[in-house]
């Protein structure tokens, strides 16, 4: 809640009610230090003194050097994210949702603005981010950097958070728990929004504790842009704002902590408004989207919390202590309650609306996750406060933490280098490209099935030199669409058969979508069915998740 001093006009400061005010803002309980140790208390209780340790006087650090720590336990878990996300960043090859990415951000503004008219109007801030990042560099390094960028500042927030609401070692553990997640380095190489989602998150949520501890117009401001700006790279992120709502209540702010967050809440909204109106119109392109079941919670757990089974049971070990037996109250919000809302909420309102709307998705709900190693590390102190630990045993803790942490790590070694393999995403659109550039000539004829595989040509171009696509009409670009618009089965006939006796077609398909999707689609029936009828498969090369068919005329 901030301070809580009295106000004093103008020209009534003198030394008595100075005294006065300074008395009142003495409470460690109410106002942490700036680096967020709480001036060398462990565990005050209220009307007692139990669990003291000595305080500055007696053997504390400086606080010079209680900010230099701070920093230190901030920078890094960003130095370890960053060194995580650029190991083996260059996986060979994009998926589906990348080469989305690419192919829009190369498109001209007009262009772009032309597409979010028919589509992927959710992502249209995080495509028009990439645009001016591939005027940069236009790679698949480049397409991914912002992600890693992003997720080594979301850590050093989460350790910010940790520091700011218990102590440096807890933020450093928590810090170092994000960084180390395989869930959190998946996102932190490819190249969507999600990473820079959560980073918003997890600033939106560092600026509501300042803005809470020190209330003004401007911070409640800032806390409002960045709520408003995380929604709009992702409509979901809005569930933000229930969590936050939730770490108030438990909280038991003031009042007019109530009425600041409201309108910044409100204003960020607002903001969010027009998009998830236009959007709903475009909803189709997630109907694919199962309804989600336990399945689908167990899976969310266990990207959150640990994939491995000794490491999840230790996460919520630790979680449970946190939140059994919280940490005396340091600054204006509790730990426990920032960090479970922040875990809890979103993935528990989103799992719920899917069950009408299914829309629950791992991805969409990465954001939260940083609540999870906040509360597993505020859990390993509040262990260790057990421990009769001289104050300069403080270090040896902090480093026997940070162990911990890399035998976690050291363990799950295995998801993480999994996470670098091209076989960690759905398909491996540079397989399948470098078939058709190998088994094509010039002069050849290509199809795609169904229409959305035509990703694999705008995503690699260089291995579709000199083919004939059999089926485009307009390109995507000149169509607002993703993946361009397709000529009727009766013109795809006429072209067929003006095709010379030895001319030979290859046809790029999904093998994740499937005969009996393809039949149920009526004009990739029709492609099929005419492409059946004149010519035959001589031979297929398949990978993962596509396919390279030869066919011939009959």
């Amino acid at each position: 809640m901030g301070r809580t001093g009295p106000t004093v006009p103008a020209g009534l400061g003198g030394p008595a009610r100075r005294a006065d005010r300074a008395a009142v803002r003495r409470p460690a309980t109410t106002d942490p230090e700036p680096d967020g140790e709480p001036d060398g208390r462990l565990g005050t209780e209220p009307g007692g003194e139990t669990g003291r340790e000595p305080g500055p006087s007696a053997g504390a650090p400086p606080r010079g050097v209680r900010k230099r720590t701070a920093a230190a336990a901030v920078l890094a878990p960003a130095a370890v994210m960053l060194a995580l996300g650029l190991w083996g960043l260059d996986r060979g090859t994009m998926w589906r949702d990348e080469s989305a990415t690419l192919q829009v951000a190369r498109r001209s503004l007009p262009e772009i603005w032309h597409l979010l008219g028919t589509i992927d109007a959710v992502h249209g801030l995080y495509y028009l981010l990439m645009h001016a990042v591939l005027a940069v560099r236009d790679d698949e390094l480049a397409l991914r950097v912002p992600s890693v960028l992003a997720t080594a500042a979301t850590a050093a927030l989460v350790a910010a958070i940790g520091c700011r609401l218990a102590r440096p070692r807890v933020g450093l553990w928590a810090g170092l728990l994000y960084a180390t997640t395989p869930f959190v380095s998946h996102y932190a190489q490819e190249g969507r929004s999600y990473a820079l989602v959560a980073t918003g998150a997890a600033l939106a949520t560092w600026l509501l504790i300042r803005a809470v501890e020190h209330p003004s117009y401007g911070r409640w401001t800032g806390y409002g842009v960045a709520v408003g700006v995380t929604a709009l790279l992702h409509e979901f992120a809005i569930l933000l704002l229930a969590a936050h709502g939730l770490t108030l209540l438990l909280s038991r702010v003031a009042w007019r902590t109530w009425r600041g967050w409201g309108c910044a809440a409100s204003a960020a909204a607002l903001a969010l408004l027009p998009l998830a109106l236009f959007s709903q119109g475009q909803s189709g392109q997630v109907s694919w989207i199962r309804t989600p079941g336990p399945e689908e919670a167990e899976a969310l757990l266990r990207a959150f919390a640990g994939p491995g089974d000794t490491v999840l049971t230790g996460t919520l070990l630790l979680a449970a202590v946190a939140l059994l037996a919280p940490r005396p109250r340091t600054g204006a919000l509790p730990l426990g309650a920032v960090a479970l809302p922040l875990a809890l909420v979103p993935p528990v309102l989103l799992y719920a609306a899917a069950q009408w709307q299914p829309l629950f998705l791992d991805r969409y709900l990465l954001f939260g996750l940083a609540g999870v190693p906040l509360l597993a590390a505020a859990g390993a102190d509040r262990v260790l406060e057990l421990l009769p630990l001289p104050p300069r045993g403080r270090w040896a803790v902090a480093a026997a933490g940070v162990a911990v942490v890399a035998g976690a790590f050291a363990g799950q070694l295995p998801e993480q280098e999994r996470e670098r393999l091209p076989a960690s995403r759905g398909d491996e659109l540079a397989r399948t490209a470098s078939v058709v550039g190998r088994l094509a000539r010039p002069g050849d004829a290509v199809l795609f099935l169904p229409l959305h595989e035509r990703r694999v040509a705008l995503a690699y171009p260089r291995d579709f030199t000199g083919l004939r696509d059999l089926t485009l009409r307009r390109s995507p670009a000149a169509s607002g669409t993703l993946f361009g618009e397709e000529v009727p089965a009766a013109e795809l006939r006429a072209r067929l058969a003006r095709l010379p006796a030895s001319a030979r077609v290859w046809v790029v398909s999904d093998t994740n979508a499937g005969d009996r999707w393809i039949r149920s689609q009526r004009a990739e029936h029709a492609k099929t069915t005419v492409l059946g009828e004149l010519y035959r498969e001589e031979s297929s090369v398949f990978v993962r998740g596509g396919a390279v068919s030869l066919y011939v005329r009959r």
